[in-house]
This record gives C-alpha cells, sequence and structure tokens, in this order.
C-alpha cells in the first residue's frame, strides 16, 4: 500500500474528527471518563471518531526512573519496549471507559494499526500509515483509540517517536485518514502570544499560521511540539487546539495568520541556551561545515547560528546550543580549531533567546526597530541579533529575559484582541482546502512520509551588504541605529549582529542595491556620530534560502548546504536560519553557481 492510500481508501462517508489527549487529559480514571464522553459526544454528532492517547500523567517519566535505576545506558530497542507500555494502559483503560458508558470501542497499538517507522529506536520517523483496519472498526461503529507515540519497524520491533510522539500520531493519522478535523486536547486552553504563566497578559489567538506556529514551538511554546506542525503543514491538515477541561473554543493552527495586516503574532523566550562564539575563523570556503559537521556528529542542537562578514580575512560566527550540550559541544569546538588554525573561544551560559514571530513582517518595514527600542528603554543589552523572513531573535542575559520579553510583547500589543474586521478569512470554523491523499503520494514517488521536504532552493542577487564596524555593545544602540535606518526609507532585509570582543560588535544589514548609496551615506554620518569604526559595504552579493518542511527536525540541512558550497570553493560570508528557512550569503559572482549546487545537494528533498 502507498503510504497515505487513495482518497477512496481513507475518506468516510461520514465526517471524521481525529482527537488526541495528551497525558494530563487522562491522569486518572475521572478524567479518562471524561475524555471518553468527549469522543461519544462527538460520535453522537454524526462524526467518525479516532481518539489518540498518552500514557497517563507522568508515566512516561516513571518508566524512565525504573530504567535509569537498572542500567545507567539501557538499549535504545529496550527504551522503547519499555516506554509504549505507558500508551497501551491508557488506550486499553480508555476502551474500557467508553465500554462502560454504553457505546463500542476498540484500542490498538501502533503495530496494530500499521504505523510503519524506520529503525531508529526512540526517534524513529514515520514512513507509511495502513488505514483498512482502522476504516473497517470506524464502519463497524467503533471509536477507534489509537496508542500515540509508537509504531513498529520492518522487523516488527516496536518503535516510538520521541518528544510530542502523540501530537505527531494524531497529525499523521488525519492526514492519512483524510479527516475533517483534528482536536488537541491539553491543559491549556489553545495558543497564547506568549507563554501565559510567564506573563498573565498574554492573549489567547483564534488562530494562528503553521509556518507562526512552527517558530513558536520551536522557541518554547509548549502546546505542541514542532514535529507534528511540521507534519501537519505538509499536509495541510487544520489543527484545533483546546481544553480538555472547558468548552473553550481554542485556537486554529491553519495555513493564515490571525490578523493579515500585522508584523508580530506571538514571542517567546527560550530560557536554556548557551552562546559560544569562535573569533578569527580563517574566511575561506569550508570553515562552517568543518565547524557543524563535527558538532553534528555529537548529535547536538544548533539553534541560532551568526556568520558575520569578515575582516582581513577572518570572521567571528556566533551559535546558540541548549545549556545541557554545551560541554559536548566545546569539545568538538575545540576539535575544530585546531584544524583551522582559529583563535579563542568565548562562552556564555547564562544567556536567553527572545524572539518575535510573525508572517507580517516579510512585509513590513519598521519591525526591528520598534522591538530594539523596546528592549532599550527597558536598559537591556542586545548581544547577537538574527533575522529570518518572519522572525526576529535578540541574545540577552538570561537574569534579564523576563523583562526582555514583556517589552517585547507590550511594545506589538500583542495583549489587545483584533478585532472583527481585523481577522483573517481563515478564522475558526472556515474551510480548508486539503491536499488529495494520491497527490501527495505522487508527489512524494516513495519517500516516508515525514522525509524532508524542500520547497525551493532560490537565488536573490537584488541585495547589498552594509556593514557598521565595531559598534558599542550597549543598550539602545541598535534602536537608534535602526531608528535611522527606518527614518531614511531603508527597506532593511537581512540583521546579523554576532558577538564581539572588548564590548564592541559588527552589525551587517542588507538593503535593495538601489538603496545602498543612501545606506552607506547614512551609516557613515550615524558611525561617526556614535564613534564606531567605521562602515564597509560590498554592492554585489547572492542570497540564496533552502525553504521547506522538516529543517527543524533533519537537523543537516545547514550542513549540507555548508558541505555543498564548500566542495565547490564557494566561501559563506554571512549566515542565518530559522525553521523553514537556511540563509546564506556568498559574493556575487558566485550566486549563480552556488545556487546550482545547493539545488543538486537538495534534489532528493525537492518535492
Amino acid at each position: 500500500m502507498s503510504p497515505l492510500g487513495s482518497k477512496s481508501e481513507s475518506k468516510n462517508s461520514a465526517p471524521l474528527v481525529v482527537q488526541k489527549f495528551g497525558g494530563t487529559s487522562v491522569a486518572t480514571p475521572q478524567m479518562i471518563l471524561a475524555a471518553a464522553r468527549k469522543a461519544i459526544r462527538a460520535q453522537q454528532e454524526g462524526n467518525g471518531v479516532v481518539m489518540v492517547v498518552s500514557a497517563m500523567g507522568h508515566q512516561t517519566d516513571h518508566l524512565v526512573e525504573l530504567a535509569d535505576e537498572i542500567n545507567e545506558n539501557p538499549p535504545a530497542r529496550e527504551m522503547d519496549m519499555l516506554l509504549s507500555t505507558g500508551e497501551q494502559v491508557s488506550v486499553a483503560l480508555m476502551a474500557m471507559a467508553i465500554d462502560s458508558l454504553g457505546y463500542k470501542a476498540m484500542s490498538l497499538t501502533g503495530g496494530q494499526i500499521g504505523i510503519r517507522t524506520d529503525s531508529s529506536h526512540t526517534k524513529a520517523r514515520i514512513i507509511s500509515i495502513s488505514t483498512d483496519r482502522v476504516q473497517k472498526l470506524l464502519e463497524e461503529g467503533h471509536i477507534v483509540i489509537a496508542a500515540g507515540f509508537q509504531g513498529i519497524d520492518e522487523n516488527f520491533d516496536i518503535t516510538t517517536l520521541g518528544r510530542g510522539g502523540s501530537d505527531t500520531t494524531a497529525v499523521a493519522l488525519a492526514a492519512v485518514l483524510g479527516a475533517d478535523a483534528c482536536e488537541i486536547y491539553t491543559d491549556v486552553d489553545g495558543v497564547y502570544t506568549t507563554d501565559p504563566r510567564v506573563l498573565p497578559e498574554a492573549r489567547r489567538m483564534n488562530h494562528v499560521s503553521y509556518d507562526e506556529m512552527l517558530e513558536l514551538a520551536s522557541l518554547g511554546a509548549g502546546v505542541m511540539h514542532s514535529r507534528s506542525i511540521e507534519f501537519a503543514k505538509k499536509f495541510n491538515v487544520p489543527i484545533h487546539v483546546r481544553s480538555s477541561m472547558t468548552d473553550i473554543p481554542g485556537s486554529m493552527i491553519v495555513a493564515q495568520p490571525e490578523v493579515l495586516d500585522k508584523p508580530v503574532s506571538g514571542c517567546a523566550v527560550t530560557r536554556d541556551e548557551a552562546r559560544i562564539t569562535i573569533f578569527d575563523v580563517p574566511d575561506v570556503p569550508g570553515t562552517s561545515y568543518e565547524i557543524f559537521s563535527r558538532i553534528a556528529r555529537r548529535k547536538v542542537t544548533v539553534d541560532m547560528i551568526v556568520q558575520n562578514v569578515g575582516e582581513n580575512d577572518k570572521a567571528n560566527i556566533s551559535f546558540t546550543v541548549p545549556r545541557s550540550e554545551l560541554k559536548m559541544t566545546l569539545a568538538a569546538v575545540n576539535e575544530a580549531i585546531a584544524t583551522l588554525g582559529a583563535g579563542s573561544v568565548s562562552e556564555d551560559d547564562r544567556v536567553a533567546k527572545i524572539s518575535a514571530v510573525g508572517l507580517g513582517m516579510a512585509d513590513q518595514s519598521g519591525v526591528a526597530n520598534r522591538m530594539f527600542r523596546a528592549l532599550a528603554d527597558e536598559s537591556i543589552n542586545i548581544q547577537m541579533i538574527t533575522t529570518s523572513e518572519i522572525k526576529i531573535s535578540v541574545l540577552v542575559q538570561r537574569d534579564q529575559m523576563l523583562a526582555a520579553l514583556r517589552s517585547v510583547h507590550r511594545a506589538f500589543e500583542l495583549h489587545i484582541p483584533p478585532s472583527e474586521t481585523q481577522l483573517a478569512a481563515s478564522i475558526i470554523g472556515a474551510p480548508v482546502e486539503r491536499v488529495d491523499a494520491v497527490d501527495v503520494v505522487e508527489r512524494l514517488q516513495g519517500m516516508g512520509m515525514e522525509d524532508l521536504t524542500i520547497h525551493s532552493v532560490t537565488l536573490d542577487k537584488s541585495q547589498s551588504r552594509v556593514t557598521l564596524l565595531k559598534v558599542k555593545n550597549s543598550p539602545g544602540i541598535a534602536a537608534e541605529i535602526f531608528e535611522t535606518v527606518a527614518k531614511a526609507g531603508i527597506f532593511v532585509d537581512m540583521i546579523v549582529q554576532s558577538y564581539g570582543e572588548n564590548e564592541q560588535a559588527d552589525l551587517t544589514l542588507t538593503v535593495p542595491r538601489d538603496s545602498l548609496d543612501r545606506a552607506t551615506t547614512v551609516l557613515t554620518a550615524l558611525s561617526d556620530e556614535l564613534g564606531c569604526g567605521g562602515v564597509t559595504s560590498s554592492p554585489s552579493i547572492a542570497k540564496l534560502s533552502v525553504s521547506g518542511i522538516g529543517l527543524r527536525s533533519h537537523t543537516d540541512v545547514a550542513i549540507r548546504t555548508f558541505r555543498g558550497l564548500a566542495d565547490a570553493g564557494i566561501n559563506v560570508q554571512m549566515i542565518n536560519t530559522s525553521e523553514v528557512r537556511v540563509n546564506v550569503v556568498v559574493d556575487g559572482e558566485h550566486g549563480d553557481q552556488a545556487l546550482a549546487v545547493l539545488q543538486e545537494a537538495f534534489a532528493d528533498a525537492i518535492g
């Protein structure tokens, strides 16, 4: 059977609802019965119902603790055997609950459903899902209860899908079954503009776009894991996030943002970050690959990557990693330094990342200076800056993170609900164009359901670069710079500020080529006024972007980019990354060659 079956196989005549209940929603027998009633009510309304259930409460944590008491380094296969039992308990109890209420239900493990995965134990990826058994049970009037988080590989060994696995199971089943709704029941009542446990003024959104949710999920928004959002975006599955405790409408995750003309929809803080900066890296082809391939071999997840333009054939590269992985990352970095002949290394495990996210910022100017001014007004210093088309992230000291988050949230008026006229077309309940299963199968051409999908590899030769050297690293400087640039009517695309030595940093921005002279004049005057180290520029740069779905869970995208360019002898001048895009800047004369290199590097994933 093909990964998604055929349209006739995957679509019931009756509407179909997939409901996912997380561990906190099934933590007690009373809560299991309450979830059962929600499923029965949905069936009584004329829907076929598939439930996806997580392990009860902290059962998975308890199983992990048991394993640790037996073996400090348990085999991954045996961990999957152990951890999968948590969901099997939940689904059996849920089936019993529905039976006690007088309705038909059947519980199924991932293997009994037919969820086929690869053999990467504890972090398996879904290859295909058979729908035959689920369809038959639905036609017989059963509520089907699927164990989340698990599947089987080609050897019929149990595998688990890793963090957020039950969300992924639910969205995957909604995709293959052509479900009319995918409802995620959790202990919160929707998606908020930021974490309401941190900022009480946070507002529940009516709906949020896939791309915005991908960024927010990766930044620690605990409502859903980014892997399930990647799935939903790939197969255009609308997700309804709502509380298992109340009947509050919740939030929809769909293609459109909540407000079309609003630049920022949400903001987030990532607390447990550590910064590493490598100074005086040789500014030659292959440098980035040498560093990040060594880090990748240690399975470290790199977050922000910021490489600024080099001076005197040397460049600085800064990036962040989880605080818990700092030690092993430094070991990889020191190996790379010995090979490259780079300079010193700076580290700081007392930093936090503040990010503003919104589809609207791609088309609006002045977003960065609003954010920087808000931080300046709170005397918060910015250590690093990186931007993507829909995200601005800054690194600040951890003890200032809450003040920083509140100031950004307030600056973009995220606490104020949109008016009825502001709401975008994709409000809750609006029809969503679904992807035909047959079309998806043809597009994937035998690839797994969770394989990386690259939408495009593009080249932009319309921009120029301006770099302000040796900017004093103090509160308010970035705000002053970008307010001046905005007043001059200059549209800025990429912003890169790497961490600098001696309380100084270089700040680079890319602008349209016809704005270069104006930007250079403005920044030169500003350099004199602020006592900076002058301005450099390049009229001809090439920005290459690799865009797609799965960049967060397929961490080798940046590595493949760097390796391809290194093998072609093309030097990377600038880097910034996001959840849906990796951007690099090279010299303008190498743009066409770099595009061909990257198109070949990702030929297997373009779809």
